[in-house]
């Protein structure tokens, strides 16, 4: 008997520590499938975050390439303006010279004559040379050769020369003389094609270049084109379209850094970022057009002197010819003050692109010289006049771009949480909630604890421990193993299933205690994550009455720039500085 006793006590010695063994490797296997879900979830954050990194390292390289690339090109462009076209800039810095010392009586004759001629044999295609050659044959009185510089300056260039003389002899008191080259030049136009020189018509009436007779025959002329072509109701909206691009550019930056909370939960954040930059643009509006209606134009004293201004601009125009190196040179500017961003940029040198075209009709050209002026040499006094006589078009992209920003402001604002959290080897999706803000605050944070609540219970039950369940195994096997050695020895019986079962529901115990452990810590998680919900709901809900507040305060400006834009319309009627004058009769006896 003592032998079976040491046998069995053996036996249970040995499934007592197989089943220590077995309790050590669940354990270890365990620990290391928690520690695996780790890593895991630690690897897939940290790959995010170096797929992040490496996008944005990728686009920084691309916007210095281009930056780099576009540098490059801008130098290589301005050598071929440079190249081709740099010796235009003698003839036209000699151009008013020459005028000026016409007026002086400095300058010999002769000294103008050889200058011209030199001009005239360096420059073969230009149409200023042939036309110096005409002013110089006119100071020395040779009608014959200054017939015939004007002639092949006018078969260059027509438009240009007209208006060149046309200047020319207004500035020396020809006013009749003057007025009928302007009239040739006009009935020579096509409102639909005009050239980039036009601009130079548009300053001339700011300055009252012309006189009265000028300026009445220019009122007239401008007055059958700008109704000719309204009539086309495309190039109309066209205007329109242009106004409502440069009402657009005003927009301010996205106000995502202001609100958080709401950019992160609202599913309606983009409609509500985009509203209010379009109503902020109602403050760049005011401030932009009131600079500009409150800006002083100081005039030249004398008429030579505008007039001389005016020709600057006249013979500094680019050639067609320029113009392709010219639209190129503007978008690789673009391309470096926009970082390298070549959308952006592509956009912004297409808001100039007009200013650089070949032929450009009437009313583009007063669009043009509103809001790029500088682009076709318009001086600060022309772009306002310019302005008033594009109100009509301004007023018209305004009123719809504030209404379709106004219609836009979504009726209802909802929040949405759809999100994703590691529980060590588990992660918990929670459904998606969405809930209106049009919602007392307090049933909203009701419903989305509700929710919360509704999804994690399951969640965390099932991370519950069956120990009652799991205890019938060694129950059942502890009564065999009574029955089994019951008739040997009943006290060895006992003992025998009392240990088989004390170490098997010792294991089960420590595997719930784990479990509980762990359902604790799931419980605790979420319930963090849940009160970071609730946080940023209550958040996103302050965010969204201070947007409003912002939204109404932007958006209450633009009646004051409606009537601001209604006040631009009346600058037009201020008079030119010269207006009506008429040179005295010694600078006519003069020239």
């Amino acid at each position: 008997m003592s032998e079976v006793d040491h046998v069995l006590r053996s036996q249970v010695d040995r499934v007592n520590r197989l089943v220590v063994q077995l309790q050590e490797q669940v354990g270890a296997v365990s620990g290391q499938v928690n520690a695996v879900g780790a890593a895991t979830q630690q690897a897939r954050g940290e790959l995010q975050q170096l797929r992040d990194e490496f996008l944005a390292f990728a686009r920084q390289t691309k916007l210095t390439a281009n930056v780099q690339l576009a540098q490059t090109r801008v130098g290589v462009v301005q050598d071929k303006i440079q190249h081709e076209f740099g010796h235009h800039k003698k003839v036209r810095r000699t151009a008013v010279g020459m005028l000026q010392a016409f007026d002086t009586g400095l300058v010999s004759e002769e000294v103008v004559r050889n200058v011209s001629d030199e001009l005239m044999i360096q420059s073969p295609r230009y149409w200023l040379a042939p036309a110096l050659v005409a002013l110089a044959a006119w100071s020395a009185d040779d009608r014959s050769l200054c017939d015939r510089a004007v002639e092949e300056a006018f078969r260059r260039s027509p438009a240009r020369t007209s208006l060149l003389f046309a200047l020319v002899l207004r500035r020396q008191g020809r006013q009749e003389t003057s007025v009928r080259w302007l009239r040739h030049y006009l009935r020579a136009q096509n409102p639909a094609e005009l050239g980039r020189e036009f601009a130079v018509i548009l300053e001339s009436i700011s300055q009252g270049a012309f006189g009265g007779a000028g300026r009445e025959l220019l009122r007239t002329t401008l007055a059958q084109w700008r109704e000719a072509l309204l009539d086309d109701e495309s190039a109309d909206d066209a205007q329109v379209a242009r106004w409502r691009a440069e009402v657009e550019s005003l927009r301010g930056p996205s106000a995502q850094q202001e609100f958080p909370r709401l950019a992160a939960v609202s599913p309606q954040w983009a409609q509500l970022d985009a509203a209010l930059g379009a109503a902020r643009a109602q403050r760049a509006l005011l401030d932009k057009y009131s600079a500009m209606l409150a800006r002083e134009d100081r005039p030249s004293q004398r008429l030579e002197d505008a007039v001389d201004d005016i020709l600057d601009r006249l013979v500094s125009e680019y050639d067609t010819e320029e113009l392709p190196h010219r639209r190129e040179l503007a978008y690789q500017e673009a391309v470096i003050s926009h970082g390298g961003d070549e959308d952006a940029a592509r956009k912004a040198a297409d808001l100039d692109h007009a200013a650089l075209e070949e032929t450009l009709d009437y009313l583009t050209v007063q669009t043009t010289s509103a809001l790029t002026p500088a682009a076709i040499g318009a001086s600060p006094a022309t772009q306002r006049l310019s302005v008033a006589a594009c109100a009509d078009w301004f007023a018209r992209a305004h009123a719809g771009f504030s209404r379709d920003y106004q219609a836009s402001v979504p009726a209802d604002v909802q929040a949405h949480f759809a999100t994703q959290h590691s529980l060590g080897a588990q992660t918990f999706n929670l459904p998606p909630w969405t809930g209106s803000f049009t919602t007392p605050p307090d049933q909203l944070e009701h419903s989305l604890v509700a929710h919360w609540d509704h999804h994690t219970a399951a969640l965390i039950a099932s991370l519950a421990y069956p120990l009652k369940r799991k205890l019938i195994g060694p129950a059942a096997v502890s009564g065999a193993v009574l029955l089994l050695f019951m008739g040997l020895n009943a006290w060895f019986a006992i003992i025998a299933a009392l240990i088989v079962f004390g170490i098997w529901g010792g294991v089960l115990y420590q595997n719930a205690d784990r479990a509980r452990k762990h359902q604790h810590n799931v419980r605790v998680t979420l319930e963090a994550a849940k009160h970071d919900s609730v946080l940023h709901l209550r958040g996103a809900y302050a965010e969204l009455r201070d947007w409003q507040s912002r939204y109404q305060e932007a958006d209450a400006l633009m009646p004051k720039a409606r009537e601001l834009i209604k006040e631009l319309a009346t600058a037009q009627h201020g008079a030119s500085p010269y207006d009506g004058r008429v040179v005295s009769g010694t600078a006519e006896g003069s020239a």
